[in-house]
């Protein structure tokens, strides 16, 4: 069934050749057709949880899954033969984000019930609840070293945490809008915060004190993402834009506009800083030039909802979108062909991320199921 998927992927570019080249370089749309796209077979399917499954993720390692479900429990499961490890129950509400740290030995999970917890991943032991929230989580995360957590609830001020001990660090006070997101720089150094107050905020990791703040954006910030170097920060808002700052002076570098008809949701730099990707609630996603900020590429899949997820492969070959319409989508992310339709859920894909080695895709729905998806062979440089 792969090489066969292979082979239509294969006769279906090769047949769209010199008509697509001439429509992309003249800023067209890229075609899409499902007939004319393979519909990938999930390899594994994860069944367990009784209600929505919020967010699935991998290890950094690839070898165990964990998902974050409505039905107050996260769980872990071996990533190669789905079977469950663990349930994590304790949340009195829905948990919303659960996250591995880097040697996947801690899970941090978020929750409606106004907390997070700190899990043992070996055992599933709570080590500590990290409360104090006036309103219900939507995401936490650890540091890429380790050393921090952080909490962003549905209201202005979030908490910064010992990534080890669950002990309260610092309130990132300062927002005047609910915050949207939250992420670390590569190095662990810096936070930087999204907000419905138009603003981005940026943060000291290790004290939790303000830093910048990046005005410029006219309605809510929906994301915000460093570049791989750290240097770059872009952030994406209701405006119908996205914007690149420095991270050191706060300054605008580039505005993407005109590429996008309702509120921008989701961004995300491509691997080697040069592109970004939008997703917007038009149902299209745009890939744009850095340094430009020319539109290279619109990926419209006539998707039915939101789109939930837009991001690069880890070799910047391929884009993954998901959709509140039950699918997700694969393409090529320098031509805007299509490379594969991930259509099994039966209710919307809240999540969808690419594993570690970039051969696999997990997505997760509101169906229940979180599930694992085989790339075609000779899509990414993943099997070199």
């Amino acid at each position: 069934m792969l090489r066969l998927a292979t082979a239509r992927l294969a006769r279906g570019i090769a047949g769209a050749g010199i008509a697509l080249s001439l429509a992309l370089a003249l800023g067209a749309t890229a075609p899409f057709a499902d007939e004319d796209t393979p519909k990938l077979t999930s390899s594994l399917t994860l069944k367990g949880h009784t209600a929505d499954v919020w967010s699935a993720t991998f290890s950094r390692d690839g070898s165990r899954i964990l998902t974050a479900s409505a039905d107050r429990t996260a769980r872990v499961w071996d990533a190669k033969t789905g079977d469950l490890q663990l349930t994590l129950s304790g949340h009195e509400e829905g948990v919303r984000h659960a996250a591995f740290n880097a040697d996947a030995g801690l899970i941090v999970t978020a929750s409606r019930d106004l907390t997070a917890r700190l899990w043992d991943a070996g055992t599933g032991k709570e080590i500590a609840v990290l409360g104090g929230h006036e309103q219900m989580l939507e995401q936490a995360e650890f540091s890429p070293d380790g050393t921090r957590v952080v909490t962003v609830p549905h209201a202005n001020t979030g908490k910064l945490w010992d990534g080890k001990t669950g002990q309260h660090i610092a309130d990132l006070a300062g927002h005047e809008g609910y915050m949207t997101s939250a992420v670390f720089s590569p190095d662990s150094k810096l936070l930087v915060t999204a907000s419905a107050d138009k603003t981005a905020r940026i943060w000291d990791a290790a004290t939790g004190k303000p830093i910048l703040t990046l005005n410029g954006h006219t309605s809510l910030v929906s994301s915000a993402a460093f570049s791989s170097d750290g240097a770059r920060i872009f952030t994406t808002s209701s405006d119908k834009t996205g914007r690149i700052w420095d991270t050191k002076t706060g300054e605008e570098i580039r505005a993407f506009t005109g590429g996008h008809t309702r509120a921008v949701l989701r961004g995300a730099f491509s691997p080697d800083n040069r592109r970004v990707i939008t997703g917007g609630a038009d149902r299209i996603a745009n890939v744009w030039d850095v340094e430009t900020g020319e539109k290279l590429v619109t990926l419209d899949g006539k998707h039915r909802r939101n789109l939930s997820t837009a991001l690069f492969s880890a070799d910047g070959k391929l884009v993954l979108i998901s959709c509140h319409d039950s699918n997700a989508r694969l393409w090529d992310s320098a031509t805007g062909a299509p490379v594969a339709w991930l259509a099994e859920h039966g209710k919307a894909v809240e999540a969808a991320e690419f594993s570690p080695d970039g051969r696999q895709v997990i997505t997760a729905s509101f169906d229940g199921t979180a599930k694992v998806w085989d790339l075609p062979l000779g899509t990414t440089n993943a099997e070199k």
